[in-house]
């Protein structure tokens, strides 16, 4: 039971992931677009929320997998820095739409999107690792 969770946390991992490199995409298609900046970013904004929820039930999920701690705290870490990219859009916003300040501080909400991609990658590997050595672990005791 618990090494078929294992294998859960891992698949759902790999899909969070996923979301996040079509969030990039959908970042820069939002760039683009000629429509204004509130309708253009509405795609990203709400995959956003979606990664946020998704990270957070991640977390949980680990924990009942019975994941190491260092899986654990890295992916409750994801959805942390995940609620971050909201707190640094608002702090961008309050300085004001078009202002030098408020464009370099939104200049942190891409690189802290690329650490998540990077912690997130991180849980995948180590998550896909201890599943399928568990797996060949088990079918090697059993021969």
């Amino acid at each position: 039971m618990i090494c078929a969770m294992k294998k859960l946390f891992a698949g759902l991992a790999s899909l969070l992931l996923l979301a996040e490199v079509a969030q990039f995409y959908l970042a820069a298609s939002g760039a683009f677009d000629s429509a204004p900046i509130e309708e253009a970013f509405s795609p990203h904004r709400i995959l956003g929320y979606l990664i946020l929820f998704f990270a957070a039930l991640l977390a949980v999920v680990s924990a009942i997998a019975r994941m190491p701690g260092r899986v654990i705290g890295r992916t409750a870490m994801v959805a942390g820095l995940v609620l971050i990219q909201s707190l640094i859009r608002e702090v961008a916003r309050s300085f004001g739409e078009g202002s030098e300040t408020g464009h370099l501080i939104f200049g942190v909400h891409a690189v802290n999107g690329l650490i998540i991609v990077g912690v997130t990658i991180w849980v995948v590997r180590e998550a896909r690792q201890i599943a399928w050595q568990r797996t060949e672990l088990s079918h090697a005791t059993r021969s």
